[in-house]
């Protein structure tokens, strides 16, 4: 079969590989449709990962249909499948509390082992979810939202809070449309007068707000001076998410959706007089998952403005390594497999 091998940073080449295995027990190998490029995935070209092994077939973001079904599994031939691509081990103490996302042995696809921008693969069934009605393009923009739905819940933010999402990326502008489904007041705050202007011309973000020096009075203007009820950091940056701290209201909370390398610091005496809460949102569960596949066929998610690229496994080679350089005007690229 054909796959998109990264060699080595800077290197991607479509290579021929052995087919798939046959499934085991409990697993099912699939032929991939569609699958989204990732900022991990950008990340590992570019040999910025911390955690990675060369050569590596990327790609978490993927839609699929069942080729083989292994004893046990409960999932037609030919049924459309989203993927999850967080492997967990079933057994550790996140599993036994059913939070399969921050499992200690997780293993996600394309960045612990082989992912899917190939022409098969297999993989547990237990990762599998029906895709019911939605388009192959649709169903690869599921495990991205993903990650933005579980931020939301996980902030346990009720409705008429008002929410500030800071990074107005993939992740971000994900996370800002799940506030936004959850009834949160959202406002955007990015470096980029770019991004900040895609998300109101395309998305209909209009409350946002630039980095620049200004920022704080603008905050305190826009807020009354009270903060925002909850912030999403979705940078990846360690200072913007130590600065998200003077942003939070009493009483307020602060979600880490990204994740850096460092230790972050912050101001005891300001967290405590707030009596906030500081919450981590790592990667998304079922539950997730079925909200976003929902709120897709309800017509609540942007699909057709979220997917600004398109390419093929045979183009990828060319595309991926340009729009690595060249992010203007990107929000999601997808890749068309079969």
């Amino acid at each position: 079969m054909k796959a998109a091998l990264c060699v080595e940073p800077g290197r991607l080449d479509v290579v021929d590989r052995d087919p798939a295995p046959h499934p085991k027990q409990g697993e099912a190998r699939i032929a991939i449709s569609h699958v989204g490029i990732c900022g991990t995935d950008y990340h590992i070209f570019e040999g910025k990962h911390p955690f990675l092994e060369y050569p590596r077939v990327m790609g978490h973001e993927i839609s699929a249909t069942v080729r083989e079904a292994g004893e046990g599994v409960d999932l037609a031939v030919g049924t459309k499948v989203i993927v999850n691509p967080y492997i967990a081990c079933g057994t550790c103490i996140a599993c036994r509390k059913d939070k399969p996302n921050c499992c200690t042995n997780i293993r996600v696809l394309g960045v612990h082992t082989d992912g899917a921008m190939c022409e098969e693969i297999t993989v547990p069934a237990i990762n599998l979810y029906p895709a019911d009605d939605l388009s192959p393009e649709a169903a690869a923009t599921v495990e991205f939202l993903a990650i933005g739905a579980h931020a939301v819940r996980r902030s346990l933010a009720p409705a008429g809070c008002r929410a500030l999402v800071i990074g107005a990326g993939p992740i971000g502008l994900g996370t800002a449309i799940f506030a936004r489904i959850a009834g949160h007041e959202v406002t955007l705050l990015d470096t980029s007068r770019e991004r900040l202007s895609m998300a109101a011309n395309r998305l209909g973000f209009t409350s946002g707000l630039l980095a620049d020096e200004g920022l704080e009075a603008a905050v305190a203007d826009l807020t009354g001076g009270d903060g925002f009820d909850v912030v999403f950091d979705a940078t990846g940056y360690r200072a913007s998410m130590e600065r998200a701290f003077r942003f939070v209201a009493h009483g307020g909370a602060l979600v880490l959706v990204s994740v850096v390398k460092e230790d972050i610091t912050f101001s005891d005496p300001e967290f405590h007089k707030r009596e906030m809460m500081l919450i981590g949102s790592r990667n998304a569960t079922r539950v997730d998952f079925d909200h976003v596949r929902k709120s897709i066929a309800d017509g609540l998610v942007p699909i057709d403005q979220l997917i600004t690229h398109r390419t093929t496994l045979a183009d990828l080679a060319t595309d991926l390594p340009r729009w690595a350089r060249e992010k203007s005007g990107l929000i999601k690229a997808l890749i068309q497999i079969g």
